[in-house]
């Protein structure tokens, strides 16, 4: 479909905002796919063009946080692989189930990740305080078993919509992971390019979609990758985890009057 200049420059303006809260939050996803509804897109082609314009600005964002992925190789090779497997599964099952089957469990999750994030400090002091008294830190270093599940079935979430995937990942890996929640952060934004990717490749083959969309917000979520890089590195950890909070209850409100 064509799009009026306005048109155009609404959804532009959408991918730098999504590509600057995707990096340092997550939940971009709720600023492109209104905008692209608006533009009289149908749901699922809005949703597959939104996912593909998204990617770059993954991608941009993980570039912007390379300082905070020093000494991450490995655990982004565990968690990256998962986040490729669920992030296809869940691209395979946007195409075979209705969309109303995830309406009811996702502000549910969302709500979770957001306890999980605000709690994280805590829990996690009291997790360690346990594992020390068992006789040491026994921490896996990467989260073990119980992380992989849960960033394999975001990451399936992730390839089906991913409006505040990111939210789901920081809450994980923050309870999780004994590490700086910018350190997190950084991983989380590689996770959801890989995710984003993958689903991107499949829908290209197997979906519908429309270019001038894709690179609109291609081309802006580069910008606010960038963008979103320089200003939530400088972010301290409680100002981190208020912006988290904040665009994760807006998610939810979005998802639960959608």
């Amino acid at each position: 479909m064509s799009m009026s200049i306005w048109e155009s420059l609404a959804v532009l303006a959408a991918g730098i905002g999504a590509g600057t809260i995707n990096t340092i939050v997550g939940s971009g996803t709720l600023i492109t796919f209104p905008v692209l509804l608006a533009t009289g897109l149908p749901p699922v082609t809005a949703n597959v063009s939104n996912t593909l314009g998204l990617v770059p600005g993954s991608i941009s964002g993980a570039i912007g946080y390379r300082h905070e992925l020093k000494g991450q190789r490995r655990r982004i090779l565990r968690l990256g692989a998962v986040g490729l497997l669920g992030g296809l599964a869940g691209a395979i099952l946007l195409l075979t189930l209705p969309s109303d089957s995830f309406d009811t469990i996702v502000p549910v999750l969302i709500g979770l990740a957001l306890v999980l994030v605000v709690l994280q400090p805590r829990l996690a002091a009291a997790l360690r305080r346990r594992q020390e008294a068992a006789g040491g830190d026994t921490a896996h270093p990467d989260g073990g078993p119980a992380l992989l599940t849960g960033m394999l079935l975001s990451s399936a979430y992730g390839g089906y919509f991913g409006a505040a995937q990111g939210v789901l990942y920081l809450g994980l890996m923050g309870l999780l992971l004994h590490e700086d929640l910018q350190r997190i952060n950084a991983v989380k934004n590689v996770v959801a390019a890989l995710v984003n990717g993958i689903a991107a490749v499949f829908f290209l083959f197997v979906a519908e979609f429309d270019w001038t969309a894709v690179l609109l917000i291609a081309v802006g979520s580069t910008i606010g990758g960038q963008i979103g890089a320089k200003v939530g590195r400088r972010l301290p950890p409680a100002v981190l985890r208020g912006v988290i909070v904040t665009v994760g209850v807006v998610a939810i409100v979005q998802l639960l009057l959608r």
